[in-house]
Parts: C-alpha cells; structure tokens; sequence
C-alpha cells in the first residue's frame, strides 16, 4: 500500500512593514530616502548629519511671507537668466549622512548639482536659502556645517525673530558674510546681479525687494 503524500511545511511569507520616520531618529541617507518615501503625509523631513528634523506647523510672520518673499525674488532672477534653475523645499542629497530640504535654492545647468535617476537633487548647488525662526535655530548651527562641508559656494540665512538677513560665501573652507553696502544691499559673488536689498526684506516689502533686483 502506498504511504500517503504529505505536503511540505511552508510558512506564510513574512509582511516587511517600513518603520515611520521619527524626529532625533539616526540613520543613512538612504534608510532615510525609504522612510520618507513610505510616508507621502509628511510634507518636510531632512536628514542633517545623521539626524532626522521634521517640520513643525509654519506661522506667517515666522516663515510663510518671508518664504515666499525670497523665493518671489530667486523665482525672478533664474527667469531672466538662461541656465540658472530655481527650486523650492527640494530635497537634497549632499551625502550619506545629509539629506537637507532647504527653503529655496539657485543651481546653474552643468555644474556640480544635477537631477539623479530618482528624480532628486544630488550634489552642491551653488545657493541654498533657509528661513531660520530665530538665531538658535539648527539652520544657524548644524545646517550651515552641513552646506559647508559639502562645499556650497553661497548660503543666505535669514533669521526672521532677529531680523537679521546673514548671506555667507564660501573661502578657503570657511564661511563668510559678504558685505553689505551702505544703501543695504548686498550682492551675490556666484550669480551676477542677484541683488537684496536688506531693510526691505526685513520690513517684508516685496516690491522694494524685486525693484533693487
């Protein structure tokens, strides 16, 4: 008589869920590209030297208009000026250890910054902007070590509490102010023409701000 055919012992295939991104979790760019691509309902989370930040609500006053103001005025300039490209809450693959989302950004078509087969931003552009609540804020600290590192040329930092606008450019590994002239404009070294007039910005005056560009 034939033994009977017993059929092999076989397991479910095991469900792998993709933990959610937490704020102060540590991890790669690339564990935290696949969180953050698990999670379409967060609308801004950054990796800053190993360190997930995710965004707190945004009041006006703090960042919305300022926001809007300075990327109004980058908005302006890549318009009027063939191969320059402007981008706004991008994210920004600088490393395996920083994945930054700065609040706007200036890149030139052909230089070190360029659109990856994922369809990110990967490398140093030549600007980043990023509107701080106040002095203490990381984009003061942590942030700007970051964009030094990975060696971009200019970072233009405003601190909305302070009412103070820091526009740095890059020498020997440092990061400097450029001047502000006596009228309160200052200028880009990288993008001829691209011009801020400072008190205006502080006073939220948008026109004044395009006019002096």
């Amino acid at each position: 008589m034939a033994s009977p055919t017993i059929a092999p012992f076989s397991r479910a295939p095991r469900q792998i869920t993709i933990p959610p991104l937490e704020n102060g979790d540590h991890l790669s760019a690339s564990e935290f590209l696949r969180r953050y691509e698990a999670m379409p309902a967060v609308k801004k989370a950054e990796l800053i030297q190993g360190i997930v930040y995710m965004a707190s609500p945004v009041r006006i006053a703090e960042h919305g208009e300022p926001d809007g103001i300075i990327n109004t005025w980058l908005g302006t300039y890549a318009a009027h000026h063939g191969g320059v490209r402007h981008a706004i809450n991008t994210t920004l693959l600088l490393g395996p250890d920083d994945t930054p989302q700065p609040d706007g950004l200036l890149f030139r078509d052909g230089g070190s910054c360029r659109v990856d087969p994922s369809g990110y931003l990967c490398g140093p552009p030549e600007l980043v902007v990023e509107i701080a609540a106040s002095s203490v804020s990381r984009d003061a600290r942590e942030k700007l070590v970051t964009y030094r590192r990975a060696r971009i040329a200019e970072y233009l930092l405003w601190r909305v509490e302070d009412e103070v606008i820091e526009w740095f450019v890059l020498e020997q590994d440092e990061y400097r102010p450029l001047p502000i002239g006596e009228s309160g404009i200052v200028e880009s070294r990288t993008f001829p023409g691209l011009r801020l007039d400072v008190p205006a910005a502080l006073r939220f005056e948008a026109g004044a701000v395009l006019a002096a560009l």
